[in-house]
């Protein structure tokens, strides 16, 4: 039966609105507003479905369904600590795959999509793609909680497994295509859930961001298909949204680590078992006092600080914001570099400082600040590693190689703050911190700067 004319309207509406939020997220300055509009443009989609369909049965179970789903996404919202945002990200993720393919499995248990061919066709891509993305999201998820470790893991005969599960998934949607049969369905779906397990579980380190926007692509995709089985245009609009979202951040991602696209799509069949990079012997390094590091901060004209998944840890944003506010007040000049994949997800780092209310105006991206360091006095690395290690540019065997970086150690002096001298995500030695240029802070980021910071008011 066709929709009411109203419902039509309101739908387009809301797809206008979905459109307007994507557009207002891409800025930091709009991208609350986008994340409101987003937000009011899903609540009247879901509203209006109730109008649009006569007869909707199971109402109550909707309902509760409903209420325990936004129950715990509100707890979530409230709950989650900076560091844990890109795990849940990969966890709604996950849920969204895992939605669009159990919805696609159950059109094709009711038998509704026989008829059309295209129906079919999308259905049974849905269940691959969707189920991809249901249990790589899990994996990604486990690798950032370090649940288990995120490091690449290499099984034995992994590329030959993955290859071969991957042709079976091929092989059985061909088959359910020309005949849809349940059992050949079930094999189906188990097939693509191991995929998604074996897709993910050869990546590791700072290749884990590239591939949480990967499969928040394929999620989107998943959700456009399920949406021209139902014939709903907004889960189509919504999905190709995402989709292609997802798809370009990807491709900018993989640029910005100076991959290829393919290594990201392909590496699990490629993949190897990686030596990590660097000696693991005890090496000698320059340490210092809060009261040294203020100091060196004090009488610099110019500092560039680079922020890091360490500083998300400790929390330690308002304290450098402070600092940084203390510094300019002195008449120092301070900018803050922003590696595009520093952190956990993209645009990690500029939440965080958003969240400390940071001058948009300060933050400036890898391309435009790498040649800002060799006329800076001080670079300051709070938390940040992988993304400055010079490795990536001079040991072609380290698994970061051939990664942009932020040029920190061609800055006159360098301070790192480091709780300790464990490695980065990666899992690789950093040789800036050997420098002789380097002095290190060791300490938590928020103590550290705190100390630092009384010191600094005292010159």
């Amino acid at each position: 039966m066709t929709p009411p004319l109203w419902t039509e309207l309101i739908n387009l509406a809301a797809a206008v609105a979905f459109i307007l939020a994507l557009k207002a997220l891409s800025g930091p300055k709009t991208a609350r507003l986008g994340n409101r509009i987003g937000a009011v443009g899903a609540i009247v989609a879901t509203i209006v479905i109730f109008f649009a369909i006569n007869n909707v049965q199971n109402v109550t179970v909707i309902f509760v369904a409903m209420a325990v789903g936004s129950l715990i996404g509100f707890i979530a919202a409230k709950k989650v600590q900076m560091t844990q945002m890109p795990q849940m990200v990969a966890l709604f993720n996950g849920a969204g795959g895992g939605a669009a393919m159990a919805v696609a499995v159950i059109e094709f248990l009711t038998g509704s999509i026989y008829s059309s061919i295209v129906a079919l066709v999308a259905t049974v891509l849905t269940i691959i793609i969707g189920g991809v993305a249901f249990t790589g999201s899990i994996v990604t998820f486990l690798k950032l909680q370090e649940l288990m470790t995120s490091r690449p893991v290499i099984i034995p005969l992994g590329r030959f497994i993955t290859i071969g599960v991957a042709l079976a998934n091929l092989v059985l949607a061909g088959y359910l295509i020309v005949s849809p049969e349940t059992w050949a369905m079930w094999a189906l779906s188990v097939l693509a859930l191991t995929l998604g397990i074996l897709f993910v579980l050869p990546v590791g380190g700072a290749d884990v961001p590239i591939v949480i926007s990967l499969l928040n692509a394929f999620t989107g995709l998943s959700v456009a298909g399920m949406g021209y089985v139902l014939e709903n245009v907004l889960l189509l609009i919504g999905g190709t949204l995402v989709g292609a979202s997802g798809t370009l951040l990807t491709r900018l991602m993989a640029q910005a680590m100076g991959r290829p696209l393919t290594n990201t799509l392909f590496g699990a069949f490629t993949a190897t078992a990686q030596t990590l990079a660097g000696s693991q012997e005890d090496r000698a390094v320059k340490s210092a006092a809060p009261n040294d590091i203020a100091i060196m901060l004090a009488y610099a004209s110019r500092v560039i600080i680079v922020p890091g998944y360490g500083l998300a840890v400790a929390q330690a944003q308002q304290s450098l914001r402070e600092l940084v506010d203390i510094l300019i007040g002195k008449g120092i000049e301070v900018q803050y570099a922003i590696h595009p994949v520093a952190g956990r997800m993209p645009g990690h780092m500029n939440v965080l400082l958003a969240e400390a209310d940071v001058p948009y105006e300060q933050l400036k991206e890898m391309d435009e600040i790498n040649s800002e360091f060799a006329s800076t006095d001080v670079a300051v690395v709070v938390g940040a590693n992988d993304v400055v290690n010079p490795a990536a540019r001079t040991d072609s065997s380290s698994p970061i190689y051939g990664m942009p970086i932020l040029n920190v150690d061609q800055a006159e002096q360098v301070v790192f703050m480091k709780r300790s001298m464990r490695p980065g995500f990666a899992g690789i030695e950093n040789e800036l911190l050997f420098s002789d240029k380097t002095t290190l802070l060791f300490g938590d980021a928020k103590e550290s700067l705190t100390k630092v910071i009384a010191a600094v008011k005292t010159i």
